[in-house]
């Protein structure tokens, strides 16, 4: 059984020997490993190492970043299965899943590699009277960034590389429930070149996320999670003067429309909704069904549901994993009971479900519910599985203004054949991200990614140019020579001459 450390200055580093939590392999249930908690002075020893080498790296030329990211990128290249493994070991997901999770990540990183570029600023030649006008971005120093468990590998990509690439240094505080990843990308950091210092990784729950709250040296703070998590990291950061960017919580809805083709709606529904058994912050939850769509695509849906190959995700065929823990297989269970208290129609009942030879996995079959109603719990809140609640709605008008509605407004999408609807909905849905024919969303690298509404807490979304904004200060430099002076004091608004 391993121990799963921090890594901190360039090494695996532990100096707590009390309190750890076990870590587990969701599809057999046996515990696979034992991670480290940290404690404030294990905190204090992070941020001191990251501090202590971010001036040099902020000194460090763009283009010597870039090569660094260069040699990551091709060491994650190298290494794109074993962390995939990985992350199916310890979170569930499908291996093919997993490997798909790596390749979004290492786009990041290919985005970082631009930094000489991206990186470039705006020049002013002669303003007036002889002075020039131009502007920076610096790094921040030490920015530190908390990440889910259901993506362990793409999430600290959308922060590391673009806070790293600026300039600063940056510490991972990645979820406790499949840690492992986070130490190997510390050990490709290394192995690229990256300075010792730069890059950590502090394990641990409640304890170290305050200890990074707290820490007047640590500058700002990227996180995503749930939202009652995400509003506290955010109003506790900020009250503290630090940079906050914390994407939280989503309801993810997918409009059929009448004209939509009903083949290629389902196919997306099913990926969608069951891909990572529903655990992804941007999982189709609910499908709304426009006018008389509504029985075709029930009807459609039930067979896919109930056939649907659940398995421990490193077997090739396998469509649909376990979910994370034990404790989170029985809250998603306990949804799924108060959908039916409540009154909506369970047409698929995922519970009771083992798997042959994993029958001490945490697994939970696709669900899916009819008639769900707008002021139900399994609508109202995120529920994080496999499953999928369909909500019928009059018109495209009634569709719009229930998605509106909603609390939180992280991505949506739309199926039709008619351009004009797809235009309209485009531009007057209030959520982040919007696809058009297009189940997920997720921007690509270049892009940006994040929510509406009470899915993000903060003024910029994650990588990509918001990102690189996230990351540095803004700086406007105005200057001038002693010949271009004119004699005498000016008591006036200075203007251009």
């Amino acid at each position: 059984m391993s121990l799963i450390q921090h890594y901190i200055n360039g090494a695996p580093f532990s100096a707590n020997d009390g309190r750890q939590q076990e870590v587990f392999n969701p599809a057999t249930g046996a515990v696979s490993g034992k991670v480290v908690l940290a404690d404030l002075a294990e905190v204090n020893a992070v941020v001191a190492a990251a501090k202590a080498a971010a001036p040099a790296w902020a000194d460090t030329a763009p283009l010597r970043r870039a090569r660094v990211m260069f040699k990551f990128k091709e060491l994650l290249d190298r290494h794109h299965k074993e962390l995939a493994t990985l992350i199916t070991r310890e979170h569930g997901k499908v291996l093919s899943d997993a490997m798909g999770e790596v390749t979004r990540g290492i786009e990041i990183v290919e985005f970082a590699c631009g930094i000489p570029q991206l990186a470039k600023t705006q020049f002013s030649d002669n303003i007036g009277g002889g002075i020039d006008n131009w502007n920076l971005r610096q790094p921040l120093g030490v920015t530190a960034g908390i990440t889910p468990f259901n993506f362990p590998f793409m999430v600290p990509m959308w922060m590391a590389p673009i806070a790293i690439a600026t300039g600063n240094t940056f510490i991972l505080k990645p979820s406790e429930r499949d840690p492992s990843v986070s130490l190997l990308v510390a050990e490709l950091f290394k192995q690229a070149g990256l300075p010792d210092g730069v890059f950590n990784v502090l394990q641990g729950d409640k304890v170290a996320v305050d200890g990074l709250l707290q820490h007047p040296d640590v500058a700002a703070i990227s996180f995503v999670g749930s939202t009652p998590i995400a509003e506290y990291i955010y109003s506790e950061g900020t009250r503290l003067g630090k940079r906050v960017q914390a994407l939280g919580g989503a309801k993810n809805h997918l409009v059929v429309m009448p004209d939509a083709n009903l083949e290629q709606a389902v196919d997306a529904l099913m990926g969608a909704a069951y891909g990572s058994a529903g655990e992804r912050c941007m999982a189709i939850s609910v499908a709304v069904a426009v006018g008389d769509v509504a029985d075709k695509l029930v009807a459609a849906l039930i067979p896919r549901v109930q056939t649907l190959k659940i398995k421990n995700g490193m077997e090739a065929d396998a469509e649909m994993g376990p979910l994370v823990t034990a404790i989170h297989q029985a809250k998603v269970e306990g949804y799924i009971a108060d959908g039916v208290k409540e009154g909506a129609s369970l047409l698929v009942d995922g519970r009771g479900v083992t798997v042959p030879g994993h029958e001490g996995g945490f697994f939970l079959g696709g669900t899916l519910f009819d008639h769900v109603k707008e002021g139900m719990k399994i609508h109202r809140e995120e529920i994080f599985g496999p499953v999928l609640c369909v909500v019928r709605v009059p018109d495209f008008a009634a569709a719009l203004e229930l998605i509106n509605r909603h609390e939180f407004g992280n991505g949506v999408s739309l199926f039709t054949s008619d351009g004009n609807t797809a235009r309209e909905f485009s531009r007057r849905v209030q959520v982040g991200m919007v696809g058009i024919n297009v189940p997920i969303p997720v921007p690509m690298a270049w892009h940006s990614f994040g929510g509406w509404k009470r899915s993000l807490f903060g003024d910029v979304h994650a990588y990509g140019e918001e990102g690189l904004r996230f990351y540095t200060r803004y700086k406007s430099i105005m200057q001038r020579w002693p010949d271009s002076i004119a004699k005498g004091a000016e008591f006036t608004m200075p203007v251009a001459k």
